[in-house]
């Protein structure tokens, strides 16, 4: 591989994750469509390299939200047994699907989370609405953390068993698409169980790295990761997650969702475009 193809791949695995961290998405859902579009990767090759790299942003990132107290451990694991499982699901899946179409519902996954990202919700009405189950509450699954602008933020957590539900669908999503899950995982915890949006993304980037690394651990296996992209993608992930975990913690929860908002949206329209253009090429 030349050194300019190699500095290509840093260049969008640290923009990629940078944008993923600030997110909690790691940068699978831009690595993904970037390598694919810009360098030319096969669907299935990028795919790969991007489980890799979530791994690391995952880890990179995580001691940064641990010391901002924003990730929720406990809700995360709990989460993560539904998501491991779709994961290990999609794993099975991903070789006997055409690229147009991993392309084309890949676009219909963002739209979808840009549509429920879109519905702004108060971020100081999460403390104590009494409607939570009352096994949830034996879970001690309510939480806190402290905004650097608003203070002391309390939540609770409704609808445990939709979201175990959607956190299912977002594993096999994360296996069929590389893209960590994430771009799902934070519109369930945001829409279904009423997480803070800042809380939602720390929690899914702790819970992208454990569903990715059953995919990855499988992909292993078969030798289908390709060193040689996985290896500079992988080191621009650590670098640019780590870059956009600070930028999350000082931006304020509502710009947050409009970032997120308009690049999933802006993501959808290209692939949407990239895949009736096969369709009508294939």
């Amino acid at each position: 591989m030349e050194n300019p193809q190699v500095l290509l791949f840093l260049a969008i695995s640290f923009a990629s994750s940078a944008l993923g961290g600030i997110l909690g998405m790691a940068g699978g859902v831009f690595i993904v469509p970037l390598l694919t579009m810009v360098v030319g990767v096969d669907m299935h090759t990028a795919i790969k390299a991007s489980v890799v790299s979530v791994i690391a942003c995952s880890c990179a990132s995580a001691g940064l939200y641990l010391k901002e107290k924003l990730t929720h451990f406990r809700l995360a694991m709990i989460l993560e047994v539904a998501t491991t499982l779709g994961a290990l699901l999609g794993v099975f899946f991903i070789g006997s699907i055409p690229d147009v179409y991993l392309i084309l519902f890949f676009s219909f996954i963002l739209f979808l989370s840009a549509q429920q990202m879109f519905a702004k919700r108060n971020e100081l009405s999460f403390a104590g609405n009494g409607k939570s189950q009352s096994w949830v509450s034996k879970l001690e699954l309510h939480g806190s953390y402290v905004d650097r602008e608003k203070g002391r933020v309390d939540y609770s957590i409704d609808n445990l068993p939709l979201g175990m539900v959607l956190m299912f669908f977002a594993g096999l999503v994360s296996a069929l698409l590389g893209i960590g899950s994430g771009v799902l995982k934070i519109p369930a915890m945001d829409s279904a169980l009423k997480l803070p949006i800042k809380v939602s993304s720390a929690t899914s980037n702790f819970m992208i790295g454990v569903t990715a690394a059953a995919s990855a651990g499988a992909y292993f296996i078969q030798g289908e990761i390709n060193a040689e992209i996985a290896g500079p993608v992988v080191l621009g992930s650590v670098l640019g997650s780590l870059f956009g975990a600070k930028i999350l913690i000082s931006l304020k929860a509502q710009r947050i969702r409009v970032i997120f908002v308009f690049i999933l949206l802006g993501l959808a329209v290209q692939m949407l475009y990239s895949a009736v253009k096969g369709f009508i090429h294939g």
